[in-house]
């Protein structure tokens, strides 16, 4: 798996790179197919914005979350994602 990492008015920083790619290994064990993942950590005024798109066998999937801590909107996104991905399982295993 790939991952892009971007930030918008943010500088990424080895810590915040690290704790990226371990959320991600998170969504790789529920499915294998991860192709490529990118994801863009951006600063809007107060606001702390991940948003991620991810590229898989048979589709792609996005999500978005924001939080006051950039740390909990990564923890946020992964949620979101995680329920997007076990359902994109599901799906291609009933066809």
């Amino acid at each position: 798996m790939q991952i892009n990492l971007t930030g918008h008015h943010i500088e990424i920083t080895a810590s915040l790179r690290g704790y990226v790619e371990e959320k991600f290994t998170k969504l790789e064990r529920h499915f294998d197919q991860i192709n490529n993942v990118h994801v863009i950590l951006n600063v809007e005024k107060m606001q702390q914005i991940a948003e991620a798109r991810i590229h898989l066998k048979k589709g792609e999937i996005f999500a978005t979350s924001e939080h006051a801590d950039m740390y909990a909107a990564i923890d946020s996104l992964i949620d979101k994602l995680d329920r997007q991905v076990i359902k994109h399982k599901e799906k291609l295993t009933k066809h």
